[in-house]
């Protein structure tokens, strides 16, 4: 097992460990050579992204809009102007690096001063992960704690103070000592203080970790590193990041499988790498594990699960099309010595040249100064992508099949089994997909726009939770159940020759009243002689009196039935893909799904359809096969 807290002393970490004097690691304003040497259109990007802040009206935060979340779920109306105005800040300060002529700085520091004077860094959905009394507003008696997004705040503010500094002073000293003593009281105490953020892993040691554990470390303990003159608190914070690391990286399954999906790898597998890149440059070389299995199937994974283009394989809350971050999916390849990895960052770089810098969801100086210094070396790569054929990480029980090397041609069948306590869980043990020619047919829905219902005790009331809503078997009237005993069994996973296959027994996944002893379902992808996906079946029942079920599919395209056992999909009134059935024993219907979330509007349109199968003579014991393949 990988132990960062073990490849140093207390004392040899000392003795490597750069000062902060001594820890550079980008130029700050007054090191013109550097920011003037980046390339013209990529200078004239950054200036334009801050010019759409000059004479700002800075977005108002109250906190009657920080109470909604408990008073009515929502989350949003406050949440907005919170990421607006830190995105502001931070494209004001780039353009201001970038032009140097103090055009920016008003507006900045207006900025600063506007965050400086927030209540509160933790948004209102997390703060009564750390406030338990009163939770509907901040505290400001007591000391904070430290939630992804004040972690982020506190990030932006050491980078502010590492690199504008100089023109910060010019202006007034007050401001940049604003920044420090804000960033003080908010992040640096609370870090070293507190042991009950439960994302840090130290307290709650049976508490499972997320993707919270290397985000909020890296922010963190980029803020030490940055601002931290006394060198006993420097160590101290390095070595609870390392404690942190090391507490989530012995949760992780070993083929490096992010069970939250890829939408979450940015801030998973990313931001465990932000941590290690930080931890490595500090030291100078010394905490050093890309040489590690583990470390380098966990960069690997962001591939694996790469369908076609801007398409993923979205298992759990993650949408099915994201923006990966090129830069540090180059740089992570670059450390692990993984040329397809390396391959992939350049082919989303070479997909959004600059604008590539400004899709990254929340903009942290952590992620895109390199991206910029980065950028010509990237832009002279040109490394090929390639696509697996097939994929199998067996501690997340996930298999990937598909019919040619070619990322837009064929089929792709992805099906999963695990259980149902999965980080951003939804129940879809035995779920599968469907794509044909690099496009989706069967679909994972995702996930609406978060609310307090999300990551609540009726979390399983939402819709695009439940098993009913993927492709799936509801049994005697039950849907899957949520928890980790709802799991699939039997799980075995098959390549031969021209056939890939995942099979799985997804009885236990259901409540013992659905009253099924066993449910076998097997996907399999088979690509001669003409290329095929079978979901072959066999069930049985403990009642023959009760043995009714009914085979749910969600499709973004539109299904049309057919009298004899035939479904097509269309998509823009072009065939996509055909389904084939028994007609002899199901009838087929279809429902037609009305979209009103703004999230899933954005991924799939005003509507989704779902096919679904009813028996017409349903038995106590039976099996079926369902075929699926292209015109």
């Amino acid at each position: 097992m990988i132990s960062l807290s073990d490849l140093l002393t207390a004392e040899e970490l000392g003795e490597c460990l750069l000062t902060k004097a001594a820890y550079r690691p980008f130029p700050d304003i007054e090191q013109r050579s550097e920011w003037d040497a980046l390339p013209e259109e990529l200078r004239l990007s950054v200036i334009a992204e801050g010019e759409k802040y000059l004479d700002y009206s800075w977005p108002i935060l109250t906190a009657t809009m920080y109470m909604e979340f408990l008073n009515n779920g929502n989350r949003t109306r406050y949440d907005g102007p919170y990421h607006l105005r830190r995105r502001a800040v931070t494209s004001l300060a780039l353009a201001e690096c970038v032009e140097n002529k103090g055009r920016f700085l008003n507006d900045l520091i207006n900025g600063i001063w506007q965050i400086s004077e927030e209540s509160c860094w933790v948004i209102s959905a997390h703060n009564r992960m750390f406030q338990h009394e009163h939770p509907g507003l901040p505290d400001t008696e007591t000391q904070p704690g430290i939630d992804l997004f004040a972690a982020e705040t506190g990030n932006l503010f050491a980078w502010l103070h590492y690199l504008l500094k100089p023109a910060l002073d010019q202006m007034n000293p007050l401001i940049d000592r604003r920044i420090v003593a804000e960033l003080r009281h908010r992040i640096l105490d609370p870090y070293l203080d507190r042991d009950d953020c439960w994302w840090m892993g130290i307290k709650e040691r049976d508490k499972r970790l997320n993707n919270w554990t290397p985000w909020c470390t890296s922010n963190c303990l980029n803020a030490f590193l940055l601002t931290e003159e006394d060198e006993g608190r420097r160590l101290q914070a390095v070595r609870k990041a390392m404690q942190s690391l090391d507490r989530f990286l012995s949760m992780h399954p070993a083929d490096g499988g992010c069970d939250e999906g890829p939408g979450y790898w940015n801030k998973a597998g990313g931001s465990l790498f932000d941590c290690l890149e930080l931890l490595y440059t500090a030291s100078k070389g010394a905490l050093n594990v890309y040489g590690e299995p583990l470390i380098q199937n966990i960069g690997r994974y962001i591939y694996k699960v790469h369908i076609h283009d801007r398409y993923f394989l979205n298992f759990a809350d993650g949408p099915h099309r994201i923006t990966v971050e090129e830069d540090i999916v180059y740089r992570y390849g670059k450390r692990i010595g993984d040329d397809n990895m390396m391959a992939l960052g350049t082919a989303v770089h070479q997909m959004l040249r600059t604008e590539g810098w400004k899709n990254m969801k929340f903009l942290s100086f952590l992620r895109v100064l390199p991206a910029l210094f980065d950028y010509s070396m990237i832009e002279n790569e040109n490394r090929p992508l390639t696509f697996q054929r097939d994929m199998w990480m067996d501690g997340i029980q996930v298999m990937a099949a598909r019919e040619t090397e070619s990322s837009d041609r064929g089929l792709y069948l992805a099906m999963k089994g695990g259980h149902n306590l999965e980080s951003h869980n939804h129940n879809d043990v035995g779920h599968f997909v469907l794509y044909a020619d690099g496009l989706p047919v069967l679909i994972d829905v995702g996930v609406e726009e978060y609310t307090a219902k999300t990551f609540s005790a009726q979390r399983y009331e939402i819709w695009t939770m439940q098993s009913g809503y993927h492709n799936l078997p509801t049994i005697n009237g039950f849907m899957q159940q949520d928890g980790s005993t709802y799991r699939a069994a039997e799980a075995q996973y098959e390549v031969t020759g021209q056939s890939s296959q995942l099979s799985m027994n997804i009885a236990s996944a259901y409540l013992p009243e659905a009253g099924i002893r066993s449910w076998i379902r097997c996907c399999r992808l088979t690509r001669s002689p003409h290329a095929v996906i079978e979901l072959e079946e066999s069930y049985a029942f403990d009642d023959a009196q009760a043995c009714q079920f009914t085979m749910n599919f969600m499709t973004c395209c539109q299904p049309e039935v057919t009298a004899n056992g035939l479904i097509v999909f269309r998509r823009n009134d072009q065939e996509a893909l055909q389904m084939e059935y028994a007609a002899e024993q199901f009838i087929a219907s279809v429902e037609s799904i009305q979209i009103e979330d703004k999230k899933l509007r954005n991924s799939w349109g005003d509507r989704l359809q779902r096919i679904v199968l009813t028996p017409k003579d349903p038995k106590q014991e039976g099996s079926h096969i369902i075929r699926f393949r292209q015109a």
